[in-house]
């Protein structure tokens, strides 16, 4: 939360200082010099606003839709494609998959049946456009980091009956702390001096790079943005129909909080707008409130759909001031700063703003080795693309799966399972140490497995552990 607030001759001081340094950047665009200028003096003003939290109101049904309330698309074909060829998707790709050990785009971490994210993202937009005669084309947001190895990826689907367009989102310099000057004005020039500004760049970005007119020239109205490692972000025809019918500029889709996603956004009610409330915006006092699954039951899934001429009008108009995110980080011993912007948050500042509360399938984000485990396993099946839930798991919930750092990257992770085991009827799974698991291995219950130091313990093939805890090969 941008807190910094200097007395306004300090601030222009600053800026002044900056401008300077950032309009002899020759890597990025005047836009981007603007955007980024612009960003600052917002976080130098200190213009956040606080949340008066006896402001906060619940949001009725009627601004956070429950997805069961909606009513169902038309079944004519003809009605069908009429919906989507108003439609584009748009992923944001600009996530390395640098947690899971991968050195390019995570979007191409293969995930199923030698399937990657955007292979499945690939195959599910051509199914929709061959069954419907319908061209809903697909966009990729790039950062600097994943635009040229996404580029060379996107050659294998030449000849698919889908439109690809990549395009890239700005490129901000980081901020040395201790000066406020840009990283690359003191020599840093390589991709260290620079940083995507998080995804509510999205909008801006979609004007810079030309792509929203040539959307709007197609009769394009919506835009469905997803994260491109959530494989629960499908197309949903449901939702599309209800914002066309009701003119709705935004929906966001949230879906009921678990103890899991405590700290993730929330929809509130403000002031008579809907409006996202993130944990870095709640007072000291509230936070184990904000946390609590009683008073703020949903959480955002950043499943986003947004009217196209909405985000034109609002972008010329420079209106969408969403909160500033500082990201401190140190290179190479330096302490710089990140000013970065969530898409979420714009969500109050268009008009008629609807949350969806979605069924926690379209929530099935990829962010680790233990998620990759959960859609690698009997727990799903793949159809068309579609990662399905299998109908034999009788709990809602999906299990908890804690694995250890041997097996954090996507490489080791794979090394250690001759095969993903059954977990159709696993609650919970705790596993640490050097632990290698051999095929058809079953896991039911609540299992823990910990190696002792230095010791590998191998779970031999077809075992069955139910409620178990497992400390070496005598406990198998």
């Amino acid at each position: 939360m941008a807190t910094v607030a200097l007395n306004p001759v300090a601030a222009e001081e600053k800026l002044g200082k900056l401008r300077s340094a950032v309009a002899q950047l020759d890597q990025i665009s005047e836009n981007e010099k603007n955007g980024f200028i612009s960003l600052v003096a917002r976080y130098l003003s200190g213009e956040a606003e606080q949340i008066e939290w006896s402001k906060i109101q619940t949001p009725t049904d009627e601004v956070v839709v429950p997805y069961e309330a909606l009513a169902p698309p038309p079944e004519d074909l003809e009605a069908t494609k009429k919906l989507l060829d108003k439609l584009a998707v748009l992923k944001l790709n600009g996530g390395l998959g640098t947690t899971m050990g991968c050195t390019g785009p995570k979007s191409v971490i293969e995930v199923r049946n030698g399937f990657t994210f955007l292979d499945l993202i690939v195959i599910q937009i051509e199914s929709l456009n061959k069954k419907y005669g319908c061209n809903v084309p697909l966009l990729l947001m790039n950062s600097f980091n994943t635009h040229d190895d996404t580029l060379k990826i996107v050659e294998k689907y030449t000849n698919s009956n889908i439109e690809i367009h990549t395009f890239n989102q700005s490129q901000y310099p980081r901020l040395v702390v201790e000066d406020f000057i840009p990283l690359p004005s003191k020599g840093k020039v390589g991709k260290d001096g620079w940083y995507p500004p998080g995804h509510g760049d999205v909008f801006p970005s979609l004007m810079n790079s030309g792509k929203l007119e040539a959307l709007l020239s197609k009769g394009k109205e919506y835009v469905f943005i997803a994260n491109s490692d959530n494989l629960g972000a499908i197309v949903d025809l449901k939702i599309l129909n209800h914002l066309i019918n009701n003119q709705n500029e935004y929906c966001m889709e949230v879906t009921p909080k678990t103890l899991a996603d405590v700290k993730g956004g929330t929809l509130i009610s403000y002031e008579g707008r809907l409006q996202l409330l993130e944990i870095a915006q709640v007072p000291d006092a509230h936070v184990n409130e904000f946390k609590s699954i009683e008073k703020f039951k949903i959480f955002n899934t950043n499943n986003l759909w947004v009217n196209l001429k909405a985000i034109k009008r609002l972008v010329e108009a420079d209106a969408l001031k969403m909160e500033i995110i500082p990201n401190p980080k140190e290179v190479d011993g330096v302490k710089v700063l990140q000013l970065e912007t969530a898409a979420g948050a714009a969500i109050r500042f268009f008009d008629n703003a609807i949350g969806v509360n979605v069924p926690r399938s379209r929530f099935l984000p990829v962010k680790a080795t233990s998620d990759l485990l959960l859609v690698q396993s009997d727990l799903y099946t793949l159809v068309d693309g579609f990662v399905i839930r299998n109908k034999a798991r009788t709990n809602p919930s999906n299990p908890t799966i804690e694995l250890g750092p041997e097996f954090k990257k996507v490489g080791d992770f794979l090394k250690r399972f001759k095969s993903i085991p059954s977990i159709v009827e696993l609650d919970s799974l705790k596993v640490s140490g050097d632990v290698w698991f051999g095929a058809r291995v079953v896991l039911k219950g609540k299992v823990v497995i910990a190696a002792k130091p230095g010791v590998k313990l191998e779970i031999p093939d077809g075992v069955v552990l139910e409620n178990k805890e497992i400390n070496s090969p005598e406990d198998i």
